[in-house]
């Protein structure tokens, strides 16, 4: 039996040698109580000769000729996919499995399930998912799945590190998860073989555990078909069938098998690493790639409880990345199913270094069998849930990047809400499909570099501003090169290479991707955009904090060039109710406003103008007959307003043209009190409030080219937006700033935006405003036309919550002391929690950091405006209380006499 420091002798003299071959494999063994040793399927690897496929045997049951939902793989995800579309009442639910249950990725997890990570979602999504594997299964079936509550402990060997963990302590309070932070010797105590001597603490989190997969995954499917589903193993899928409709939509209409066609109108792919092969059945694209994923089991340890030792789950014994950049990923046959890869111990080595120096007696401690799988990842880390832009029906639950065991039960849930109810029940962007922009998720040099960088990422610390350096200058506006020039620190969003601050030193280019150095790769030396990243790695204010307010103080206020996505909207002459019924305020000119789900949840917040008719069509005055709106929304989340748009006019069978005109416009934006004063030296219009009012837009000529002007403001200054065809941004954005010379007018990006935004009270989509949030709990009413009849989705659900009272509210704190937030720090109301923090930032003209959060009411009842102002407020930041005052809106000019122009 090889040890772990036999092994590193062996790989360091006999690199081509796999120091565990030669050993005995221990077989799988069955049952269904609990197990405390990892039980695996050794026998079979891709170096073996492949059995006979049970495919020869034919399916396990016949199959039926339709089906309400067909589910492709019985993994973790598709398992408890069925499980729930199962609860939910849905009859008909096929699962169908090529070849058994398990045998693809999901047998080789090694089954962890953490509560804290730092997300609040999640948070939420990692709860469930303990529910079910730890309480509702066994309760339904009588089985148990494996659960092992033995807890986890998380190791900190530097400040930062520990500042993370006490921020996921602190967001822990929120959901009522118990977590502790513990000093070196608390630590040893708990972990006597631990070395702790150049730990700076730990995070233990009592219950968090470990289940089996195979046990859990029988257990799910056991409890669906006792509801009614069903599942069939020893079934390829080998065709999507698809349709279109008298709309020209493209629509699942079947399934293709090797042993006949299942009629159904709604396909999932939980076919993981496969996924990719079974989007291209459908002509779904499926950013995702196959990587070897490695840890050794060693022998039993004495000293060591299983079922109440903490688990630790260290880089440097549970994960190995390889197969990513330069070398091509692992291909993975379609008849792969319980197999394993040789262990590479040249790359393996050097984390069996790091798990003996923190728990020495591994050292001698024998190596049983040893584990490397294929599993899929994807661009940033996350994975790919939804619907698919390119086919109605077919739906995404794949790309869990080696979370499909902890995240399976929450997502396997919002899938199911998803297919059923049209929507997930919690705020899944961060996981849906339509995060990513379409030109990218075909794009192979993207994926490929992101997902390697996400993955070799995974384990480090989540910072606020960090950036990726993988799988940039995708896609930069007109302004790029001049911005860089005058020092221009660039973030990515959407594949955009959009302005995040101005830095004194100079340009600082994103390079191409060097992979870290690693695969033969040379690293980038003296990497300016890398060190500025690294600066800010920090939980406290960055370094460049000061440089963000040489710009924010007053009087001068004045953020500039910036793009954004900008569709156009045309109605045909027939449909003039169309657009209206999806925004939830009335359109005269130009007005802010938002796009609802039926659940009366925020899709979207835009600005929309309506638009004349122009006998000469152009990027900026199109022809159209009827109705045209001009729509401008985030490029950050353009995708996914796309989506929601087609999907509402597709379920609607609205006949409207949605045109997309990010590539063919920039933005700039000029605010602030001396803004007048320089777009009226550049402009030919008067821009008088009486000749130009707040809200309004108009065609005017910028130093001789045509642009649209747009009086609105997102940071709550005096202000016009121009929008300006793509050749003309370069002149029109030079010219800007030679009329502002003299008036003190200075670069300013996204930081600044983010910063001047949360002062004044001004919300941003997916941080204070989400799917699953309403616009009245976020302050919003005001852009709902409920006084009116006009109808609009979501209306019935706002007038019910309206009705009914607000369970909880967004309201805005300030904290006295200066200290940085960044959101999910506990708010406690009165000695209880009361929730969490959405989004902070600091307030350069109030002084003072400004947080929002939703509050709701232990007692569970509405959360009335008395309660709001009655209570004693405080903000948690990394365990430690500070003192808040509450707000019913932002302090800072809530008379709204800025944006009109009065100083």
């Amino acid at each position: 039996m090889a040890s772990l420091s036999r092994a590193l002798r062996l790989a360091a003299t006999c690199p081509h040698r796999n120091p565990a071959q030669g050993l005995g494999p221990r077989p799988r063994t069955g049952g269904t109580g609990p197990t405390t040793e990892k039980s695996v399927p050794y026998q079979r690897t891709l170096k073996e000769a492949q059995q006979p496929s049970v495919e020869a045997q034919g399916p396990s049951q016949p199959l039926p000729r339709a089906a309400s939902v067909v589910v492709i793989g019985g993994g973790s995800l598709g398992c408890q996919t069925l499980y729930h579309l199962a609860k939910l009442g849905v009859s008909g639910a096929l699962l169908l499995e090529r070849e058994r249950l398990t045998s693809g990725t999901t047998w080789h997890t090694a089954g962890l399930l953490w509560q804290l990570r730092p997300s609040d979602v999640e948070v939420e999504l990692l709860a469930h998912t303990r529910r079910v594997v730890s309480r509702d299964l066994e309760e339904e079936t009588g089985l148990h799945t494996g659960w092992i509550q033995n807890g986890g402990l998380f190791i900190a060997s530097n400040r930062q590190r520990l500042d993370e963990y006490k921020r996921l302590m602190s967001l822990g309070k929120a959901y009522g998860v118990e977590s502790h932070v513990l000093s070196p010797a608390e630590t040893k105590a708990l972990y006597p073989l631990m070395n702790v001597d150049d730990l700076y603490g730990t995070l233990y989190v009592p219950h968090d555990g470990t289940m089996d997969p195979a046990g859990t995954c029988t257990t799910l499917s056991r409890a669906a078909t006792a509801r009614g589903a069903q599942v069939i193993e020893n079934c390829p899928v080998t065709g999507i069938r698809v349709r279109t409709d008298d709309f020209g939509v493209r629509r699942v209409a079947a399934v293709e098998t090797a042993h006949g066609s299942i009629q159904t109108p709604c396909v999932v792919n939980c076919a993981g690493v496969w996924a990719g092969a079974v989007g291209r059945m459908a002509g779904v694209k499926v950013p995702l790639v196959a990587m070897h994923h490695a840890y050794v089991v060693t022998e039993r340890i004495e000293g060591i409880q299983v079922r109440s030792q903490p688990q630790v789950p260290w880089r440097a014994v549970g994960d190995w990345l390889v197969g990513a950049g330069p070398r091509p990923p692992p291909q993975v046959s379609d008849k792969f199913a319980f197999g394993l890869f040789d262990l590479d111990w040249d790359v393996f080595g050097q984390h069996i270094e790091g798990a003996i120096h923190r728990v020495p007696v591994l050292e001698k401690t024998g190596i049983k069998s040893t584990v490397c799988g294929p599993e899929s990842f994807t661009p940033d880390h996350k994975p790919l849930m939804g619907e698919a832009p390119e086919l109605r029906g077919f739906f995404l639950g794949c790309g869990f990047n080696s979370a499909g065991m902890m995240l399976g039960g929450g997502c396997g849930q919002e899938l199911a809400h998803w297919i059923v109810h049209g929507r997930p029940e919690k705020d899944m962007h961060g996981y849906d499909i339509r995060r990513f922009h379409h030109s990218l998720t075909d794009h192979s040099r993207w994926i490929r570099e992101r997902s390697h960088e996400s993955y070799a990422k995974n384990y480090s610390i989540v910072f606020p501003h960090d950036e990726p350096l993988a799988g940039r200058n995708m896609r930069r506006d007109p302004l790029h090169e001049e911005l860089l020039a005058r020092g221009c620190v660039f973030q990515e969003r959407h594949g955009w290479e959009r302005p995040g601050w101005f830095s004194p030193q100079g340009p600082a280019p994103v390079l191409p991707y060097d992979y870290y150095g690693a695969y033969g790769k040379r690293a980038h030396q003296d990497y300016a955009y890398s060190r500025l990243l690294a600066d800010e790695y920090t939980f406290d204010f960055p370094p460049h904090h000061d440089v963000i307010l040489e710009c924010l103080s007053p009087p001068r206020r004045n953020p500039s060039p910036i793009s954004s996505h900008s569709p156009l909207l045309h109605p045909t002459p027939s449909s003039r109710q169309p657009p209206i019924c999806l925004l939830s305020a009335q359109v005269s000119s130009t007005v802010y406003t938002c796009m609802l789900n039926h659940r009366g949840g925020t899709e979207s917040d835009l600005t929309v103008s309506r638009l004349a008719p122009s006998p000469q069509a152009s990027p900026l005055t199109p022809a159209f007959e009827g109705d045209g709106y001009y729509l401008a929304v985030g490029g950050a989340v353009a995708q996914h307003n796309w989506c929601h748009l087609t999907t509402v006019l597709q379920d609607r069978q609205f006949r409207c043209q949605l045109v997309d005109r990010s590539e063919d416009l920039g933005l700039i934006s000029i605010q602030g009190p001396a803004s007048r004063a320089i777009l009226q030296e550049v402009l030919d219009a008067d821009l008088s409030n009486e000749a130009f009012p707040f809200s309004t837009h108009k065609l005017v000529r910028a130093a001789g080219h045509l642009v649209r002007a747009i009086r609105l403001s997102f940071v709550g200054e005096l202000g016009w937006e121009l929008h300006i065809p793509r050749p003309s941004c370069l002149p029109v954005y030079r010219a800007v700033m030679t009329a502002g010379a003299k008036h003190g007018l200075v670069n300013a990006g996204y930081r600044a935006v983010d910063s001047l935004s949360t002062e004044k009270g001004y919300r941003h989509w997916h941080a204070d405003l989400r799917p699953d949030d309403s616009p009245l709990e976020a302050g919003l009413a005001f852009t709902c036309k409920l006084k009116s009849a006009v109808p609009f989705l979501g209306r019935e659900a706002l007038e019910k919550q309206q009705a009914e009272g607000l369970h909880r509210r967004l309201v805005c704190f300030t904290v006295d002391e200066k200290v940085p937030l960044f959101g999910l720090e506990a708010i406690w109301r009165s000695g209880q929690v009361v929730g969490h923090v959405r989004r902070a930032d600091f307030g350069f003209a109030v002084d003072k950091t400004l947080a929002y959060g939703y509050i709701r009411d232990p007692s569970g009842r509405p959360v009335s405006w008395d309660f709001v102002k009655s209570g004693d407020y405080a903000l948690e930041r990394m365990g430690v209380a500070y003192p808040a005052q509450a707000h019913l809106k932002s302090p800072f000019d809530p008379g709204n006499r800025r944006v009109k122009g009065i100083y």
